[in-house]
């Protein structure tokens, strides 16, 4: 054999050898979940269901929930394109701004006039929807109706707020003064409690991979969310609607990803309200026609169940999810009440796959 033969015998064996190579360790994909049944662990102790303690984020596609304390934040840091803040709505708080740019020259005489018109409460007839964030809409809606305005490139522009940490079930978590400006493609949170004549500064970068970065002013920058395409549905305690003047803290509200790109349909099999003749149980990939997905926040809300009359799971109806992978899920809640053989605070639900991306 000649000594180019053998130098051409070699490359043939090398290459061969690191096609093996790669063969045998390829790229895992996991596939979707075909559905599960899951209770959903809302409560952190001994809290009363209607204020359970978590706020948890499901994703049907890997079977995971994710329970996390609605008291361990304040405020979210959108990591989109615009510069937009949002309040704790697991904790119904609310905020109002200043004609004022220097955190120092706020004080507690600056809320004398906000406790006596109990301004930044809500429930009970209290509140207004001005002082909160949206609490239905799409994510445009959502986002340009923020009670923080968009933070500006032009500090003076960047406007003192107060905002009423909430409580919701929790225990009372006082006021605090913020500001907003930008940092280069991020944030930097200024922050103090009322009376406090120093304030500290928090640096937040925007992340991709979530739809928001969030701060607590105990304990800075905290997780909250999964990643944005880690997570479907939403459920616990938020800030809603007692009617359509009050602002309210709704318990048992679901929200779906809607900033992350999900989509929800209702579907409801009986009744004079009916919009579908199949039930949960027979409905199939051929029966999507016609199905109109919305990515709004409250597409599935607190439609699922009722807590006057016969309180329980509404057994009428039940929900398509569609993930930001195309896959479509059935979702149907089995109980979450006494009268229903459920646990305040933990809920029941159940999911399937009804197309595959």
């Amino acid at each position: 054999m000649s000594k180019f033969t053998k130098i051409i015998t070699l490359l043939c064996l090398t290459s061969a050898f690191a096609a093996c190579s790669k063969d045998e360790d390829p790229i895992v994909v996991v596939p979707a979940s075909d559905g599960s049944t899951m209770t959903l662990n809302g409560l952190i102790g001994t809290e009363v269901g209607t204020s359970a303690g978590n706020s948890v984020f499901v994703d049907f596609s890997t079977d995971k929930q994710t329970s996390v304390a609605r008291a361990s934040w304040d405020l979210g840091f959108y990591s989109g394109a615009d510069f937009r803040i949002i309040l704790n709505h697991s904790a119904g708080a609310t905020a109002i701004a200043l004609n004022e740019t220097d955190l120092n020259k706020v004080t507690a005489a600056d809320t004398i006039s906000l406790v006596a018109s109990a301004t930044l409460s809500i429930g009970q007839g209290l509140g207004l929807f001005t002082t909160i964030d949206p609490i239905e809409g799409n994510t445009s809606a959502y986002l340009a109706g923020t009670v923080i305005k968009a933070v500006s490139a032009t500090d003076a522009d960047n406007k003192v707020y107060i905002v009423n940490r909430g409580s919701a079930g929790l225990t009372n978590r006082g006021w605090e003064k913020i500001r907003v400006l930008r940092s280069g493609t991020g944030y930097t949170l200024q922050y103090a409690k009322i009376n406090e004549t120093t304030f500290k500064t928090l640096a937040l970068a925007k992340d991709a991979a979530y739809n928001f970065k969030y701060a607590s002013f105990g304990t800075g920058a905290v997780i909250v969310e999964p990643e944005k395409a880690a997570w479907d549905i939403e459920w616990g305690l938020t800030t809603y609607k007692a009617d359509a003047a009050t602002p309210y803290t709704f318990s048992d509200f679901v929200i779906i990803n809607f900033v992350g790109g999900i989509t929800a349909a209702e579907v409801i099999y009986s009744g004079t309200a009916a919009t579908s003749t199949v039930a949960y149980a027979d409905f199939t990939e051929a029966n999507l026609t016609g199905i109109n997905f919305l990515g709004t926040r409250d597409v599935i809300g607190g439609n699922w169940r009722a807590t006057t009359g016969t309180a329980g799971v509404k057994t009428d109806r039940f929900y398509l999810v569609k993930d930001g992978a195309g896959n479509i899920y059935k979702l149907k809640f089995i109980s979450f009440h006494a009268s229903d053989s459920g646990t305040r605070g933990k809920p029941v639900i159940e999911y399937k796959l009804v197309k595959k991306a």
